[in-house]
């Protein structure tokens, strides 16, 4: 039997996927058995376990906990961002119809699809990891990106280890959550801001309740109490969406201690300043910007388009009073992401 029908022979026995790690391995090696007669018997056995575990040849990528980025160029190129740093790595997928049915499953099993009139996709694996997938005519191949969600959360400790902070600049951000100081974290895309506030709200105490509020799902902190709030885009009606400054809303009712925004990039940074300024001490938010001051301006720029009658110099006095610390985050030469700038939000 070809691997292909073998592969579609074990996709359909649904049992297997209810199996543990071991048990579905010795399900799938008496599987191989059965229907292979030559040497190819072990090979096939490892890609059977790993298409059942879903992932088929990106399980090794998935295993890694190394790998936080994991992108599909077509079915025969693939990149990591591995320790911040991007490396194309060997394996890929046998054919383009194979990669597709890769895509197609994964968008299926979240309740999603993508085709030519619908070519850009989105979906969460089973695992928490995100998926984002676009098809021709956008791009020339199919494309696939995957944001690994990590099994342990990552703290400070393995952040120094990472070399993306030294221990006394991890020690100062320690003094600074834990003494209920707002923290605006700051960088480009991919530069790790969310890895670092995620690790912060690992120290915050027990005893305090943190209400996170993102566009998707991607902190998953350590603390004790904490609830999370997503926004949603419109039904297909165009009506029911719910965006980040009704959930900032809503949280100012729930009896936070601090207040946690994924990314702040619209009118939330109003209701934001507005929460930040009459209690919450100790909230963290991350912005999008190029330097410290530029974070500053942004969150005040980001402020006046909801603002009536507040002008853009008053908002970026009130973010400098508000928040006690900026966090920067870039690369180094080398490519690894890391803390370029660390300093209080008035010394601009």
């Amino acid at each position: 039997m070809s691997a292909p029908r073998l592969l579609d022979l074990a996709f359909e026995r649904d049992s297997l996927a209810e199996l543990d790690t071991a048990a579905r391995r010795l399900a799938l090696r008496d599987l191989v058995h059965d229907h292979v007669e030559n040497g190819d018997a072990p090979r096939l056995l490892s890609q059977l376990a790993d298409a059942i575990d879903g992932y088929g040849p990106l399980a090794h990528l998935m295993r890694d906990p190394t790998i936080t980025d994991v992108l599909v160029n077509g079915p025969d190129e693939v990149w990591v961002e591995r320790l911040g740093r991007l490396e194309r790595v060997t394996g890929a997928f046998e054919s383009l119809p194979l990669f597709e049915a890769f895509i197609d499953r994964f968008l299926g099993a979240a309740g999603a699809r993508v085709d030519a009139s619908s070519p850009l996709g989105d979906a969460r694996l089973p695992d928490g990891s995100r998926i984002h997938v676009v098809l021709p005519p956008v791009a020339p191949k199919p494309l696939l990106s995957i944001r690994k969600f990590p099994a342990r959360p990552l703290d400070l400790g393995d952040l120094v280890a990472a070399s993306m902070m030294d221990l006394e600049i991890a020690e100062r951000l320690i003094g600074s959550v834990r003494g209920r100081c707002n923290v605006l974290i700051s960088g480009r895309t991919g530069t790790g801001k969310t890895t670092l506030l995620n690790a912060l709200l690992g120290v915050v105490p027990d005893d305090e309740r943190v209400v996170l509020i993102e566009e998707t799902a991607e902190l998953h902190p350590a603390c004790s109490h904490v609830v999370s709030l997503l926004a949603r885009g419109p039904n297909l009606e165009g009506t029911g969406s719910i965006d980040l400054n009704a959930l900032v809303r809503a949280a100012l009712r729930m009896r936070p201690d601090r207040i946690v925004i994924g990314e702040v990039r619209g009118a939330e940074a109003l209701t934001a300043l507005d929460a930040l300024s009459t209690g919450h001490e100790g909230s963290l938010l991350t912005v999008h910007a190029r330097s410290a001051s530029e974070a500053v301006d942004r969150v005040a720029s980001l402020a006046s388009r909801a603002a009536a009658g507040e002008n853009l110099k008053d908002l970026q006095q009130r973010v400098m009073t508000v928040f006690g610390l900026v966090v920067q985050l870039g690369r180094d030469p080398s490519g690894r992401r890391c803390i370029v700038e660390v300093r209080e939000a008035r010394d601009r």
